[in-house]
């Protein structure tokens, strides 16, 4: 007579068959990152050939001049920030589907979007206004260095809106980032009716999203504050478990919560914030990463933040080498890309899981 296993083994032999599968699946995404990678170094309308510059340093040559320019100066930064940029989004995703409990939730919930667009419309269509030793001083950097302060002030006075006597309501945040991100855009929206027809390119192009512009000076400012809330992220992990409980169940299991609230939004300002601020408006990533995910291994966040981070950074790569490759030598903006891919992903995953809104 073979006994059956009692609830609680039954439980712990699915959770091993899980996190096994989770730890597959993060494997085959760490292969994915590495071949995206590759590919995206490859690829240019240069006519420069990664092979052949890697056979010439093999052979001990030294590369050409335009070889170097063209790989390390141009696609390596881009690939370092388009790896960047897909991990913020995907993780920030995630770690705001787990604070509001709710597959369908974003960071631009938190008006990271929001307030960084309308830093970004403020710096292009304002920027002239500056005083001329301010201007030479900020150069180039007036419309990321004004996104990202946009996203973080935002954040900040969302959080301050919906934080009372010590704690933080996710509903009234919910609400308030709906009511923030109404008036960002009907600021925005002011600027846009104002401004003249180069400021209206550069504003549509910014807002559909581009890694046109990557630099190692774009690299190295955004990389300690997007590669500091990466490593930040898993340390949330038992706190978003515990939060999948309800708040009660999560402060019984011993979850500091609204310490935990507080670091996760900051968190997803830090990494969204100066991922938006140095690509623009990029979307999709942010919601159908973590989602696909949940539905392939599961809720568990030990797993599902460092898995989000992989795929969000080869899907990003991956997106860039399509419009980079689909016009070329022109190039399409990325966020048209990541929509028209995640779109169809997303509308076929709610069709197929219809009950999925209400997790």
């Amino acid at each position: 007579m073979v006994a059956l296993p009692w609830p609680g083994r039954r439980a712990a032999i699915e959770d091993g068959d899980r996190s096994a599968r989770a730890r597959t699946v993060m494997a085959g995404l760490l292969g994915l990152v590495a071949v995206a990678s590759v590919a995206s170094l490859a690829t240019g309308a240069a006519g420069v050939s990664l092979w052949q510059a890697l056979a010439s340093l093999a052979r001990g040559e030294a590369l050409g001049l335009r070889e170097q320019v063209v790989i390390l100066d141009i696609r390596l930064p881009r690939l370092a920030l388009g790896l960047m940029v897909g991990a913020a989004l995907a993780v920030g995703g995630a770690v705001m589907q787990g604070l509001f409990r709710n597959p369908l939730a974003d960071p631009g919930l938190v008006g990271v979007g929001a307030g960084a667009g309308l830093g970004a419309v403020v710096a292009i269509v304002l920027g002239g206004l500056l005083p001329a030793g301010v201007a030479a001083a900020v150069g180039v950097h007036i419309v990321p260095l004004a996104a990202f302060l946009g996203g973080w002030a935002t954040t900040l006075l969302l959080y301050r809106v919906s934080t009372r006597g010590g704690r933080t309501s996710v509903a009234t945040m919910l609400l308030a980032g709906l009511a923030l991100g109404a008036l960002a855009g009907a600021l925005t929206g002011i600027l846009v009716y104002v401004a003249d027809d180069r400021q209206l390119r550069d504003l549509t192009f910014w807002g559909l999203g581009s890694l046109a512009g990557a630099n190692w000076t774009k690299v190295w400012t955004a990389a300690p504050i997007i590669l500091g809330a990466l490593v930040a992220a898993p340390f949330l992990a038992r706190a978003l478990n515990g939060l999948a409980l309800g708040e009660a169940a999560a402060a019984h299991m011993g979850v500091p919560v609204q310490r935990a609230k507080t670091l996760a939004i900051l968190t997803v300002a830090a990494a969204t914030g100066a991922a938006v601020a140095v690509s623009g408006g990029i979307g999709f990533v942010g919601i159908v990463v973590p989602h696909l995910l949940r539905l392939a291994i599961g809720p568990d966040h030990r797993f599902l933040l460092p898995a989000a981070g992989l795929l969000g950074a080869a899907l990003l790569v991956l997106s860039d080498i399509v419009a980079r490759s689909i016009i070329a030598p022109a190039e399409l903006p990325i966020g048209i890309v990541t929509a028209v891919l995640g779109a169809p992903v997303f509308l076929w995953i709610l069709l197929r899981r219809r009950g999925v809104v209400d997790l």
